[in-house]
């Protein structure tokens, strides 16, 4: 392991330390069963998807060690579905104002398998994913099947993909009210001659404009970690990502 390898895992270690503190946090909200306290949960779940994306932006991507790898990923597993399924609270809560206290009951069953989890389901799944990528006949029946996909311009294929979700997830803990994805047709081509799609996002008229650039640059740092190229303007992302567009 190289150095800067071994200096990475451990920086991601420490990350994990601090999630599992915020962890003990959320129980803490969640055990409450009340709307009263879904500001702290809501700033737990935007602290954990920060931590996570510096794990992704630049840790994550030193790791060459095929051990190392499977853990850190299926813990990041974990977290994706938490921080889904506390987005999904916020939403609910906001919207209705009110939640079934079963809800509660399954996020807490959730968080306390977290270890079970990890080291079952989540691994599983990573392992799957890993193999598929690395070993060389999956990767050549892989890139066949996108080769033919690409070919036949079958956009149903890419419904798929989560990069949508993800970006949707970072615009909502961020603190946009509405985001919309657009494809590019109009774009001046001077700025980025591959765009492929437009992600529109708005916030409420008191917030500050503060606000609008910070989503702007929690969505580029995202895209620009999974190695996308982008250009941010206020409320607006110019990206050569191809994703869905919402219906109109």
């Amino acid at each position: 392991m190289s150095y800067i390898e071994k200096k990475y895992t451990n920086k991601i270690n420490e990350i994990f330390e601090d999630l599992a503190i915020l962890d003990s946090s959320l129980l803490n909200q969640l055990n409450k069963k009340s709307v009263k306290n879904i500001n702290e949960i809501a700033k737990i779940c935007a602290e954990c998807n920060k931590k996570i994306n510096l794990i992704l932006r630049k840790f994550y991507p030193e790791i060459k060690e095929m051990r190392d790898k499977l853990n850190i990923k299926s813990t990041l597993k974990f977290y994706y579905d938490l921080i889904n399924k506390l987005t999904d609270l916020v939403r609910n809560i906001e919207n209705f104002k009110k939640i079934d206290q079963k809800y509660y009951s399954k996020l807490i069953e959730f968080v306390n398998q977290k270890e079970e989890l990890i080291s079952g389901k989540y691994k599983m799944i990573c392992t799957q994913e890993l193999t598929a990528f690395y070993d060389k006949n999956s990767r050549e029946n892989l890139e066949k099947i996108l080769a033919e996909k690409i070919a036949s311009k079958n956009r149903e294929f890419f419904t798929f993909s989560s990069l949508e979700q993800e970006i949707r997830k970072i615009a909502e803990i961020t603190g946009a009210d509405h985001i919309l994805i657009k494809h590019a047709n109009e774009i001046n081509r001077a700025e980025m001659e591959s765009a492929k799609s437009l992600i529109v996002y708005t916030i409420s008229n008191n917030e500050s404009i503060d606000k609008l650039e910070k989503i702007g640059k929690e969505i580029k740092n995202f895209l620009e970690s999974k190695k996308y190229k982008v250009v941010i303007r206020p409320g607006l992302v110019i990206t050569n990502a191809e994703l869905l567009p919402d219906d109109m």
